[in-house]
């Protein structure tokens, strides 16, 4: 059975994907799983930690997509590319629940379990790109520094691309061009 703090954090997400952040209220979020409205405040003290509740889920859940493309790709450069992708289609189906995992400094400040599932998620990551420097397709650097290099470039082409003012410029048929491009910039001839 799923925790009544389980059960807000999925109707806070849902408020997340259908009215931004704005629409999270713990009173919205009581009144979305049929609680009193004083009842949200016995998981959660303020908006800001069912909002890092939010985030935590979501770090869980895109660890767990890198955990899958890990286990499934053979290639590196195709695994890193997968692993991307997982990343910008989070971005297009759940555009607030990224702008709170990745641009809200208040959010990402919060300790705890929130800092265990986003370290999680980076060192995942980190893993794959271990993988593509082990197998001689990365270039050899500190792991976590390219694989932080790696991804703060995705997450500026995520953000220009959301902007609209990404493919314009480009011409790219899609942010996965972009992608493409960068991990072609970095890999090595096999």
């Amino acid at each position: 059975m799923t925790s009544t703090a389980d059960r807000l954090v999925v109707a806070a997400a849902e408020l997340l994907d259908n009215g931004g952040e704005a629409a999270v209220t713990l009173r919205a979020v009581g009144a979305a799983i049929g609680v009193s409205h004083n009842a949200p405040y016995k998981h959660f003290a303020a908006r800001d930690d069912l909002l890092a509740g939010v985030a935590a889920a979501d770090f869980r859940t895109i660890a767990e997509s890198f955990r899958q493309v890990r286990g499934s790709e053979p290639e590196p450069i195709e695994c890193l590319l997968a692993a991307l992708d997982v990343v910008v289609r989070f971005s297009q189906d759940h555009p607030a629940r990224y702008r709170l995992l990745f641009n809200n400094p208040a959010i990402a400040a919060t300790a705890g379990p929130l800092s265990s599932a986003a370290e999680e998620a980076l060192s995942e990551f980190a893993a794959i790109v271990g993988d593509g420097q082990a197998a001689g397709a990365l270039p050899a650097t500190p792991t976590d520094h390219l694989a932080i290099l790696i991804f703060a470039t995705a997450h500026g082409l995520i953000d220009s691309d959301a902007s609209g003012r990404l493919r314009p410029r480009t011409g790219w048929a899609d942010l996965g061009d972009g992608l493409r491009t960068l991990i072609g910039l970095l890999a090595k001839p096999q």
